[in-house]
């Protein structure tokens, strides 16, 4: 069956985000903050040399989340250089950032961010061997097995307690430094940041053109 764009966009939303709640009734103390929150996002994935370009940004309830900020690759991709996975985990950081940057306050709308920010800043230093401590290593013996009862992959830990301290440390380095560079792009692009909750709590979502714009 053909379908038109803007069908297909909906779709892909919808697997990502979940179905749009427009009948949801949020305040506006919750949708500004929202706004700044989805604007930190897409400002600070804009601007990074390695994110994928930001494709739509909505302050419209989705699923379980306020709004949510769309970027689509370019091209398929079957690898990602730690420069990628960086800013990638910067760009998770984005929404925080600028909640606690201009806001002065946080919220517990970052909550799945910082989850998914700290499980991708492990797997760099436990699967991926990218940690400049531990090196080309992988940490933790997995038991394949165990999917076919069902469960994830499961992993026995296979390195001493001064190992794990060191996988906590390298852990906590890579959202440090991904945090303090998302509040950097935060503070220098803050009239963007601005720009843009100004267009999303008048037209509450922005495409790719007028992004550009």
């Amino acid at each position: 069956k053909q379908i038109g764009m803007e069908e297909l966009e909906e779709a892909i939303n919808r697997v990502i985000a979940g179905p749009e709640k427009k009948n949801r009734i949020i305040s506006e103390k919750e949708k500004n903050i929202v706004a700044y929150h989805e604007a930190g996002h897409a400002v600070v994935g804009y601007f990074l040399p390695h994110c994928d370009p930001i494709h739509r940004v909505s302050v419209i309830p989705r699923g379980r989340a306020g709004g949510y900020t769309l970027a689509l690759p370019k091209e398929d991709r079957h690898y990602m250089t730690r420069s990628e996975l960086a800013d990638e985990i910067t760009m998770m950081l984005g929404g925080r950032a600028a909640e606690a940057t201009i806001l002065g306050d946080i919220t517990t709308g970052a909550h799945n961010d910082l989850e998914r920010a700290t499980k991708l800043a492990h797997k760099m230093v436990t699967e991926y061997g990218m940690s400049e401590e531990l090196g080309p290593m992988t940490f933790g013996r997995k038991h394949e097995d165990l999917v076919f009862l069902g469960r994830d992959l499961a992993k026995d830990k296979d390195y001493s307690e001064q190992v794990a301290a060191s996988i906590d440390r390298e852990t906590r380095k890579i959202i440090d430094d991904s945090y303090e560079r998302a509040q950097q792009i935060i503070r220098e692009k803050r009239d963007k940041v601005e720009a843009l909750v100004s267009y999303l709590k008048d037209h509450e979502t922005i495409e790719s053109p007028q992004i550009e714009e």
